[in-house]
């Protein structure tokens, strides 16, 4: 008989592309994760990874049994659903992936109030980029996700994956001391040609959404300098090398030698939370949303000022 984790762990594989990665979300060591795959390959008495390059390449049997897996864990998945129904209480392990600006000025707090109040819980968070892990949640890699879009670059959740409206985090326009907006409450879009720019890299929700604004607006932007998180880009921007657009989430107390300056209209990036239709019956899932929510109109970290 086929090990259910042992094909979690070849399904992990399947579904974040490498043996490290699939070790970070399943909370194992690679190793671990090679282990469980050997046996498996001995079990079955098929290869199922080969070597390419620096990494692995799942065979066409690995990629017939990963499909297998995912039909099993749905199964398992469902029966612990009316299971912990059946209770009433939020219970066993509940898998969350958010963006890093949530990760940091967000999950912390939910994930104590939810440890506080619920012993029977274990959540456990990774970080990733909401464009992946929407596609996590609907392959069953994570339980459920935080992600976010902009107000001009909707993230569609496919079918089979439910929603609901955490709050809106807005973003500001942040330029060295000096400048000439520095001074100023308000500066409108259309002011901003001829800006030396700072974000993230391409591919990038912020990145793709700075792109938009200022191409609708008339404007070519010039991006000098790119990195991956806002505490990078707030410290390029006291360094005076250039503005940038940064949400109000996880940014903490701005540095000496930065302004913060309202662009009008304010951008405005809405996060959500991302579950299986098939497991919204959970109390986990249930009380992990109400506790974002309420995380969120409690707290005073999205709005640093």
């Amino acid at each position: 008989m086929l090990d259910l984790q042992r094909l979690r762990a070849l399904h992990a594989v399947s579904v974040h592309g490498t043996v490290g990665a699939a070790a970070a979300a399943l909370g194992y060591t690679p190793s671990a994760v090679s282990q469980q795959i050997a046996k498996l390959e001995r079990e079955t008495r098929t290869t199922l990874l080969e070597r390419e390059g620096r990494g692995v390449r799942l065979t066409d049997e690995a990629r017939q049994l990963a499909a297998t897996a995912q039909e099993l864990m749905a199964i398992v998945e469902r029966a612990e659903t009316d299971l912990e129904e059946r209770r009433g209480v939020p219970a066993g392990r509940l898998t969350v992936a958010a963006f890093p600006s949530a990760a940091r000025g967000l999950m912390p707090g939910v994930l104590a109030d939810l440890a506080r109040r619920h012993h029977t819980l274990d959540a456990r968070l990774t970080e990733i980029d909401p464009h992946l892990s929407v596609d996590l949640v609907a392959k069953g890699a994570v339980d459920l996700a935080v992600v976010h879009d902009w107000d001009i670059a909707p993230l569609p959740a496919p079918a089979g994956v439910e929603q609901a409206v955490i709050g809106d985090d807005l973003c500001d326009l942040l330029v060295p001391e000096g400048h000439p907006f520095a001074g100023r409450t308000a500066v409108r879009r259309a002011e901003l040609g001829g800006e030396r720019w700072i974000c993230q890299p391409p591919g990038r929700v912020c990145h793709d959404w700075l792109l938009r604004t200022l191409r609708a607006a008339g404007h070519e932007p010039e991006v000098v300098h790119q990195a991956d998180e806002n505490p990078t880009l707030v410290a390029l921007v006291a360094a005076g090398l250039g503005v940038a657009l940064i949400p109000r989430l996880g940014r903490g107390p701005l540095p000496a030698g930065v302004v913060e300056v309202a662009l009008d209209p304010m951008p405005v990036r809405r996060l959500y939370a991302l579950w299986r239709t098939g497991a919204a019956r959970r109390p986990a899932i249930a009380e992990t949303v109400r506790t974002l929510q309420e995380r969120w109109s409690g707290a005073a970290a999205h709005t640093p000022r």
